[in-house]
């Protein structure tokens, strides 16, 4: 009888079937059993190094511990050290493929999904990853030492519930189709790493995650390594086979961009991503490129074109209008920076879900219009017409145009010239600052401050080192700056940190803009309120008009290929190219190290 009793229990606790996978829409990709995923060489050799530059703007790092808020980690010491209950394939999006978890179950009703941890799962000092250990992750992600962005993220979570010693279950305060995704993309370590000191205090503490890398060798200010785990648990699991070919990633660290690319050029490194127009087509070449052991590549994806943008801070007073800020935007010129500085190789953004489903274009539909029209007194006019398209300068249109539609609206907004300078009604100048990390960007900033000049408006170009940026950053201590914003294929709760109303008045979270319009912020929770892609849509696609048409960004532009030039003496790589590889994350993951010579 006792041991029926015992049966019962475990069975109510642990669900009847689960998933390999859990797939946002649809179903997944690969099937239960699946071999390795289709991008990967299955049978890559193991061993030797690779040698890459970091695309961090930290110039160093100061801490081995990436989820406080204070300090710079290394580069890709997330993705290298600390594994995931689910991880992602780079050939498709919205599904999750069970890593650290063996299998996810998702209740009928949304409120909750469950997850059976693998028994062979390690941590790195030879731990089973267990769900107290899941448990500790969470609730010190979402405390007080964290980026708020987790909570932001993580607040339809209700919490973690430990049901036996590798099971564990997440409880929704709502049915969100994305939250599974979310928490099971969240990295989970060990209850060791920093032996119970708050997590603020766990700083040069060497962390315990489960990944296939530990840290490694360490020149401060020069370099880090990364070396293989020869018994990383999941070595032969189908999510990772092929994967975590290299025994060393050493990254390496330098003062500035120059440096970098003479670096590059001198053998110093194996690879290097490129995100200057302008290096790439005149200063990318020289003897090792001319023998061939240095090569060119662009690689073409499907991923999301993001919304890198300059930022306006609305918190300024003189940001605060929607017609000063829109005139700021008619004063950039992209045809002229495209053809004069970037070679031809961008397309300008013109909104937030470019490259996706969600991406806007034409009048509203009837839904969406059902979604906005409550908060018409919140959103601009102009959002219940056409899509925002950013001002041009080609095909009959030109600057002279675009500063004349300016001038009227900075004068509507009570604005004038007085002798050459633009003052207010109190005889206030329209004077700005632009903050950046360095003077590298003063080029591309330029022709937009002389376009400015004619309008009577000052920008200034302030560069200040990276921790001075970042901190004033956290504070939104600035009037304007430039920031790439990732895109992505399936827009949630993260736009809430991006621009709701509660984040605008968070310390250190996304909202650099100050965003806090309720319109706003109720798109956003009809978006991760959908239950269906039909129903996501429609709230994207009203997300995207009315902050488009409020003009808190200035939209800049992207590429549709990585390029990245790299050793080809040293370095192979798989035939195909994932399209949603994120650059130097699909080199760490799929390549491997050539044998010695060519």
């Amino acid at each position: 009888m006792r041991s029926w009793l015992v049966f019962l229990l475990w069975a109510c606790a642990v669900p009847a079937w689960a998933a390999h996978a859990y797939a946002l829409w649809g179903q997944p990709r690969y099937p239960a059993g699946f071999a390795h995923f289709d991008y990967v060489n299955p049978a890559a050799p193991k061993g030797g190094e690779l040698r890459l530059v970091s695309n961090s703007r930290a110039s160093t790092f100061d801490k081995y511990n990436p989820f406080t808020i204070k300090g710079s980690a290394p580069a890709y010491l997330s993705e290298l050290m600390f594994d995931t209950l689910l991880v992602g394939a780079l050939d498709e999006t919205a599904t999750g493929y069970g890593l650290l978890a063996q299998d996810v179950d998702v209740a009928p009703d949304g409120l909750s999904a469950t997850f059976r941890l693998r028994p062979e799962a390690r941590f790195h000092n030879g731990k089973p990853v267990l769900a107290q250990d899941v448990k500790y992750s969470f609730d010190t992600l979402v405390g007080p030492y964290t980026s708020p962005a987790y909570k932001t993220l993580l607040i339809d979570v209700a919490g973690v519930e430990v049901l036996d010693e590798r099971t564990l279950r997440y409880h929704f305060k709502k049915p969100n189709r994305e939250l599974p995704l979310i928490v099971g993309g969240l990295p989970v370590f060990s209850r060791d790493w920093g032996a119970g000191k708050p997590f603020d205090q766990v700083v040069m503490d060497t962390p315990i995650g489960s990944g296939p890398y530990r840290i490694g060798p360490v020149r401060f200010g020069k370099d880090i390594s990364y070396v293989r785990d020869p018994n990383y648990w999941a070595r032969d699991l189908n999510v990772r086979r092929g994967t975590a070919n290299f025994d060393r990633i050493q990254v390496k660290i330098y003062k500035d961009n120059t440096a970098r690319l003479e670096a590059l050029k001198a053998g110093e490194f194996d690879l290097m991503r490129f995100f200057s127009a302008g290096d790439w087509a005149r200063r990318v070449n020289g003897k090792r490129f001319a023998t061939g052991e240095l090569v060119k590549g662009e690689f073409a994806h499907k991923l999301p074109s993001g919304f890198q943008s300059y930022v306006l801070n609305t918190r300024r007073p003189l940001l605060q209008d929607r017609r000063v800020r829109a005139a700021l935007g008619l004063a950039l010129d992209f045809e002229w920076m495209n053809r004069q500085l970037f070679y031809g190789a961008y397309q300008r953004v013109r909104g937030l879900f470019g490259n996706t489903a969600c991406e806007t274009h034409g009048l509203p539909s009837a839904p969406e219009l059902a979604l906005m029209e409550p908060w018409r007194s919140a959103i601009p006019p102009a959002a219940f017409g056409p899509m925002y398209e950013p001002p041009r300068t080609d095909d009959g249109h030109s600057l002279r145009a675009n500063l004349r539609r300016a001038q009227a609206l900075l004068q509507e907004a009570g604005w004038v010239v007085q002798g050459g300078v633009l003052r207010n009604a109190a005889g206030q100048a329209m004077e700005l600052e632009y903050l950046d990390s360095g003077e590298g960007s003063m080029r591309v900033v330029a022709p937009w401050i002389r376009n400015l000049e004619k309008l009577g408006i000052t920008l200034r170009f302030r560069a200040v080192d990276f921790a001075l940026y970042q901190q004033r950053l956290q504070k939104f201590d600035f009037d304007i700056t430039s920031l790439a914003f990732q895109g992505t294929h399936n827009p949630g709760q993260e736009f809430a940190d991006l621009f709701g109303s509660k984040a605008a008045d968070t310390e250190d979270s996304g909202n650099f803009a100050g965003v806090k319009n309720p319109a706003v912020d109720a798109m956003i929770h009809a978006m991760t309120a959908a239950k269906t892609q039909a129903e996501l849509l429609p709230a994207c696609h009203a997300l995207d008009r009315i902050v488009m048409h409020s003009h808190y960004l200035i939209p800049q532009w992207s590429a549709s290929t990585h390029r990245m030039a790299y050793n080809a003496w040293r370095l192979a790589r798989p035939a195909q190219v994932p399209p949603y590889s994120p650059g130097e994350t699909w080199v760490m993951d799929t390549w491997w190290a050539r044998e010695a010579g060519r």
